[in-house]
C-alpha cells in the first residue's frame, strides 16, 4: 500500500483519512489545529472535528504540510475558498492532487480544478465528488462517489488506489461536471433547508430539488458539462442527500434561515463550514456572466443577506408561468 497524503483535518478530511487506512494505507493528514495534531497522534480521535469516533493507528497528524507533500497521491479537502493559498504552501513533486472540496473561488470565478493547476505547476488534477457525510464513511458505511480527471488513464489508476470495500470510486472524464454537482447543490441544500425551517412542507422541498436541478444542469451546460455527469453521483446524488437530512451543514444552515435567524450567527460556528454560504454570490456571478437564469440561487443570496423569509419566497411563488425544461 502506499503512503497517502491528506490537505485538511476537519470532519471529511479525517474520514477520508479514515477510510484510506482502513484499507491498509498509511496516511499523513495535514491539520491546522495544535491541539488536533496531538489528539490525533495521542488519542487516535479529532475531538473537534469528529468526536466519538477513533481512528486508526495508521494516520499521522501533522502540522507540517511537507510531510504530506512526501506522500504518492495527495487528497485535498481545504475549504474551498483557502485552497489557492494552502497549495502555494506545498512542496509537490508531480504526485496526482485529487481534489475533495466543493465550490468556486470567489473573484476569479474559477473551479477548484483550475486554482489547483495554478497553484500546483505539474501535479495532475483529478476530483472527487458525490454523495458523502463525513461520519458515514469514517463509520465504514457504503459510499460511492465519482471520481473525474480529464486523463482517462489517470482517473482509472487513482480509482484503484483510493478504493475500498466501502467506498467505491466511479471513473468520469468530466472534471467540469463534478465540480458543478458538488458547488451548486450545496446552494440548493441550503434553500431546501430554509423550506423546512419556514414549514413549507414536502411538496415545496421536492419542487426546489427539482427545479434546482434544472438550475444545475444550465449552469453546467452552459460551463461544458455533460448531462450525464449532472445526472449521476456528484449531481443529482449529492443533491438528493444534501437537501433531506440535517447531517448536512448547508441544509442546517437554511434551517435556521427559514425559521428567521440572522446568517452571521449562524456562521459563527467554526467548527463547521456551510460551503453552500460562501458560494451562492460566486454562484450567483458566475451564472450571470454565463447568461444562465438561476432563481433558487438568487433567493439564496437575498436570504444570506438578510432578506425577509415570506418576501423572498412570495417572490419566486410569483413568478412568471413557463414551460417546465432546462
Amino acid at each position: 500500500m502506499s503512503v497517502l497524503g491528506v490537505l485538511g483535518g476537519g470532519a471529511w478530511g479525517t474520514a477520508l483519512a479514515q477510510v484510506l487506512a482502513s484499507g491498509g494505507h498509511d496516511v499523513r493528514l495535514w491539520v491546522r489545529e495544535a491541539e488536533v495534531v496531538e489528539a490525533i497522534n495521542g488519542t487516535h480521535e479529532n475531538p473537534l472535528f469528529l468526536p466519538g469516533r477513533r481512528l486508526s493507528d495508521r494516520i499521522e497528524a501533522t502540522g507540517d504540510v511537507a510531510r504530506v507533500a512526501e506522500a504518492s497521491a495527495v487528497l485535498v479537502v481545504t475549504p474551498a475558498q483557502h485552497m489557492r493559498a494552502v497549495l502555494a504552501d506545498l512542496p509537490c513533486h508531480g504526485q496526482p492532487l485529487i481534489l475533495c472540496s466543493k465550490g468556486i473561488e470567489a473573484g476569479s470565478l474559477k473551479f477548484l480544478h483550475e486554482v489547483a493547476r495554478e497553484a500546483v505547476d505539474g501535479s495532475p488534477v483529478a476530483v472527487l465528488s458525490g454523495p458523502t457525510f463525513a461520519h458515514e464513511v469514517a463509520a465504514g458505511l457504503p459510499t460511492a462517489v465519482t471520481l473525474a480527471a480529464e486523463d482517462a488513464a489517470l482517473a482509472h489508476r487513482l480509482a484503484s488506489l483510493i478504493a475500498q470495500p466501502t467506498l467505491r470510486p466511479y471513473v468520469s472524464t468530466d472534471v467540469v461536471g463534478a465540480e458543478v454537482g458538488g458547488a451548486v447543490k450545496n446552494v440548493l441544500a441550503i434553500a431546501c433547508g430554509v423550506v423546512e425551517g419556514a414549514g413549507l412542507g414536502q411538496n415545496a422541498r421536492a419542487a426546489v430539488i427539482a427545479r434546482g436541478f434544472a438550475e444545475m444542469t444550465r449552469f453546467g451546460l452552459a460551463r461544458g458539462a455533460r448531462a450525464e455527469t449532472l445526472s449521476g453521483l456528484s449531481g443529482l446524488g449529492d443533491l438528493v442527500l444534501t437537501c433531506s437530512s440535517t447531517s448536512s451543514r448547508n441544509f442546517s444552515l437554511g434551517v435556521g434561515l427559514g425559521q428567521g435567524r440572522p446568517a452571521e450567527d449562524l456562521l459563527a460556528d467554526r467548527r463547521t463550514v456551510a460551503e453552500g454560504a460562501h458560494t451562492a454570490p460566486v454562484l450567483a456571478q458566475a451564472a450571470a456572466a454565463a447568461g444562465v437564469d438561476m432563481p433558487v440561487t438568487e433567493a439564496v443570496c437575498q436570504l444570506l443577506g438578510g432578506a425577509d423569509v415570506g418576501r423572498v419566497v412570495e417572490a419566486l411563488l410569483t413568478r412568471p408561468l413557463r414551460e417546465e425544461g432546462f
